[in-house]
């Protein structure tokens, strides 16, 4: 049922909510918060603001637009509560050790009005068009999934001057400001997972480990290595070279455990590359046994010691990186992440984070336990789950109002020019 109002949304809602009270400096930005959360969790077949508000009673479109465009509120402000609530709660807690994972994903997006729109890269599609990409970090603890920072890259050709304004920022520079604010929060994790657009660059490779950090990351084929050749001393040679010259014993065979299983065979070297001192541990990963029967390889390389950096260890941990795939499909397809009315940067940002609450909300009912005790007689063991749990709250509590407000559900239908009878 896609109708709702706020005055049957689950208590449970409201009290989540209040914890957020006190970020809030006017009553009506506590009302629109309640509102507009509601809106993503809810059942509108889109999260804009026109169809979030045309499918709750007493919510009006005018007031949700000033809430996220006009209203003087901090989204930066919004998301450090956020974590705080999660903090708050021993079933919630971030925990030691956990890995940070890295990422930049993408949506089309038509015009060129919108802040950030650009002809770009967009990984959703998997080619160039005209969209927008936001950079993320995300927390992975071996038990909760959960998006921590969010930044909009401006592409130079939605900046006025291009790559000369003071505006524009490199992905890497973003997701190197947004790992700073973990570790400022005293977030530190054990491992940075980064795909190869981050691996590839050296710079944003040293200022990891400028911060100390352990990190495992994607490389380019065509990545220049040097390796050292018995008694013929030092060569540079690329990677796909490399990976070719190996013989078929020195890959070992490892099972995936993913969403899908699968086999993949792996090759562990230790190498020096350009710029970096030291040695790295790079892996080499096949779809199959050989090389030229392999239709799928990715190559990969970490500052971790080697006696901890096996071949299983390097694809047990990158393989976590697939929970910020499985998050960005949860909040583009249950939350209306990419769906929006607003076009200024400001706005979009704030969008960003309250769709970030509003997995947040439906995440810690999962973690505590509420939505399987009181609206579900099975695990709730993935989001989808857990939405629908409180949506069938919301639905069971929206027909306990109507059956005493149906005076009021009339007049709302009346005012869309339908008549309820």
């Amino acid at each position: 049922m896609k109708e709702t109002t706020p005055a049957a949304m689950p208590p449970c809602f409201d009290r989540w909510c209040k914890r957020f009270d006190d970020v809030w400096t006017h009553q009506a930005q506590k009302r629109e918060f309640r509102n507009y959360l509601g809106g993503l969790i809810g059942e509108s077949g889109r999260k804009n603001i026109s169809q979030m508000a045309s499918d709750a009673v007493g919510v009006t479109y005018h007031r949700l637009h000033h809430f996220l465009t006009e209203a003087p509120w901090s989204a930066e402000k919004v998301n450090e509560r956020r974590l705080q609530v999660m903090n708050q709660c021993s079933q919630t807690k971030i925990s030691r050790g956990f890995s940070l994972i890295v990422d930049d994903s993408g949506h089309r997006k038509s015009g060129n009005f919108t802040a950030g729109v650009g002809r770009q890269y967009i990984g959703e599609i998997g080619k160039t068009d005209n969209g927008i990409v936001v950079v993320t970090t995300h927390l992975y603890d071996g038990v909760k999934s959960l998006p921590l920072d969010i930044e909009l890259y401006q592409h130079a050709s939605s900046l006025a001057e291009g790559k000369k304004s003071p505006e524009f920022q490199k992905k890497p520079e973003l997701a190197l400001a947004l790992i700073d604010r973990s570790l400022n929060r005293g977030y530190r994790p054990g491992i940075v997972l980064i795909d190869a657009g981050y691996g590839n660059n050296t710079s944003f490779l040293l200022e990891l480990e400028k911060r100390k950090l352990k990190y495992l990351g994607g490389l380019a084929k065509n990545r220049r290595i040097i390796i050292a050749q018995s008694g013929k001393g030092q060569e540079e040679i690329r990677l796909d070279n490399l990976a070719k010259s190996l013989p078929a014993q020195a890959f070992t065979p490892i099972k995936l455990n993913l969403e899908k299983p699968k086999n993949v065979w792996v090759a562990t070297t230790e190498v020096e590359l350009s710029r970096l001192e030291g040695k790295r541990t790079i892996a080499i990963v096949m779809n199959a046994s050989t090389f030229d029967s392999s239709s799928d390889i990715d190559y990969f390389m970490t500052n971790v010691d080697s006696s901890i950096a096996t071949a299983e260890w390097i694809i047990t941990t990158y393989s976590q990186r697939n929970w910020v795939e499985v998050f960005y499909r949860e909040a583009k397809g249950w939350l209306g992440l990419k769906e929006y009315q607003v076009r200024d940067s400001r706005s979009l940002m704030r969008h960003f984070i309250l769709v970030f609450c509003a997995y947040t909300f439906i995440l810690w009912h999962t973690l505590t336990g509420g939505l399987r005790r009181r609206w579900a007689n099975k695990p709730l063991n993935t989001f989808p789950e857990a939405i629908e749990a409180f949506r069938t709250a919301m639905s069971f509590r929206f027909i306990e109002w109507l059956n005493h407000n149906q005076n009021v559900f009339f007049a709302y239908k009346a005012s869309l020019g339908f008549v309820w009878g």
